[in-house]
């Protein structure tokens, strides 16, 4: 009896994991095949198959997935939605107004959809990924943090990063085609480390910068494993997929965020025991510096890990996003002579001749540039998909989606809707004018997200935006040298051209 006791031990514990593993197995496959017959009669791609789904169709280069995604768009054009599998996650793909506003207004879809786990070991969950009572304290704790008068400050470091742009671009001025993409996102990246972690770190003068290269690599990373279900389990990416290349990577971009933020807290009690000696200067404010000052309802500091995490999330989202933006519009004013015209006309009726940086009147007045960007933004958004995981089971257009499938919204076809967009590929500046834009259904151009989790930096890069590009076109005409179809639009996590932006630069002649 004692023999027989003890062999039933080791048996008791093998039938629980077996039992346990035949329930798990069970709940996640009657999970699936309720989500595969539910969504059943969505209009779907072909080629889709159990399991699977669409995944082993999808392009391995990130120009060809995304001309892909494209195309998907333009054949269901006439649906109102469609859907992809990834594995055996469901994604129904929305890009018209009327099927994007009621998943972005509902509070109940706003927890961000399955792939982004995959930013998790950067960006920690910060704003972006957070979601539920986590996102709405953080969100309230850090929207004093771009109140006006602190965005006034940074506009201060925005000039300065911007004079510096001008001279590197004026040694490149009559001396044929350069590709200017890396000129203009390393500006960005000076003015996002000044304004957001108080620390200048000169990337402009040294171009050959670890972090923008690290920022670059970690995104392409990470989308190819968001489309890649087979490396999904962290065991198989470890062994058998790019684990190794992410971890080193990963470790270059936070301990740089890392340094910076242990450099900060130490000299903060420094710096406001010293201000009252600085002579009457004005201390500049950082985010960071807000964020190590920041305290939630209880009085609660944040925590380190805390900052790290929304320090990594708004170096990322904040200098990555504008500087595409930017890049896209200097190609696209470029390319159009009368719209380029347009805009150093006004800049002439606002800064006349002189050389003096722009302050928050003279953004204000710049009404045309506002469009140009705007356009920009539709043409080209920063963003060119986004997903939610969608919290209750909702009827889209008449289908029934269940709780728990994914809405991805493709910002980059959403904004090529001809019914609101004529001629959606053409470059019109003055359909963001306000007489052109009446009547417009507001969730039909969302560059910024939209409703409850709309970007809280959208402010500050419209911001930035123009001070550089008001900057680079008071000094330069600018001269387009790529066609449209020769720009190649990679669309990862930010979309930006496979083969950069080439322009040429010609001196502008000040007139007296």
């Amino acid at each position: 009896m004692a023999v027989l006791g003890s062999y039933s031990i080791p048996l008791l514990g093998i039938s629980i994991f077996i039992a346990t593993l035949t329930y798990i197995t069970y709940r996640l496959l009657s999970s699936y095949l309720h989500k595969w017959f539910t969504m059943k009669p969505i209009p779907e791609a072909e080629g889709t198959y159990l399991f699977i789904g669409n995944a082993l169709q999808f392009k391995a280069n990130a120009g060809d997935f995304f001309r892909q995604i494209q195309d998907f768009t333009r054949d269901f054009s006439d649906a109102p939605l469609f859907k992809l599998w990834v594995g055996p996650v469901p994604f129904v793909v929305l890009f018209h107004a009327e099927t994007v506003e009621p998943v972005l207004t509902n509070a109940v879809h706003m927890e961000k959809a399955y792939a982004y786990k995959f930013l998790y070991p950067w960006l920690g969950t910060g704003l972006l990924t957070s979601t539920g009572p986590k996102w709405r304290q953080r969100r309230k704790m850090l929207t004093p943090t771009f109140h006006f008068s602190i965005l006034t400050d940074f506009l201060e470091v925005m000039n300065e990063q911007a004079e510096i742009l001008v001279e590197k671009l004026g040694k490149q001025a009559g001396k044929g085609q350069f590709d200017c993409f890396s000129h203009i996102t390393l500006c960005a990246l000076d003015i996002i480390c000044e304004t957001a972690m108080g620390k200048k770190i000169y990337a402009q003068s040294n171009s050959d910068s670890v972090y923008v290269k690290s920022v670059y690599k970690m995104s392409d990373i990470v989308s190819r494993r968001q489309r890649s279900p087979w490396f999904w389990l962290d065991f198989v990416y470890n062994f058998f997929g790019e684990g190794r290349e992410h971890d080193r990577t990963l470790k270059i971009l936070h301990s740089f965020t890392n340094k910076v933020i242990h450099e900060r807290m130490e000299n903060i009690s420094y710096t406001e025991s010293d201000s009252d000696s600085d002579q009457g200067a004005r201390k500049r404010r950082a985010f960071l510096d807000m964020l190590l000052k920041t305290t939630d309802e209880e009085g609660n500091r944040m925590s380190h890990q805390d900052i790290q995490e929304e320090v990594d999330t708004f170096m990322f989202r904040g200098h990555d996003t504008t500087a595409a933006s930017m890049n896209w519009a200097i190609h696209l004013l470029g390319s159009h002579p009368e719209a380029h015209r347009k805009v150093q006309q006004e800049l002439q009726e606002v800064f006349g001749t002189s050389d003096r940086p722009a302050n928050m009147d003279d953004l204000k007045k710049l009404k045309y540039l506002d469009c140009v960007i705007k356009e920009a933004l539709r043409l080209f958004p920063s963003v060119p998909f986004f997903a939610r995981s969608l919290g209750e089971d909702c009827h889209i257009n008449g289908f029934k989606v269940p709780k728990g499938a994914n809405a991805i919204i493709i910002t980059y076809a959403l904004h090529r809707d001809p019914r609101y967009f004529p001629e959606p590929e053409e470059f019109r500046p003055e359909r963001f004018l306000p007489e052109n834009s009446v009547g417009r259904p507001p969730y039909a151009y969302v560059p910024f997200s939209a409703g409850l989790r709309n970007c809280i930096g959208q402010r500050f890069a419209l911001m930035e935006e123009k001070v550089i590009m008001a900057s680079i076109l008071r000094n330069f005409n600018v001269e387009a040298c790529q066609k449209r179809e020769d720009l190649r639009p990679l669309g990862e996590l930010i979309l930006r051209p496979e083969n950069g932006i080439l322009i040429k630069l010609e001196k502008r002649k000040h007139q007296t």
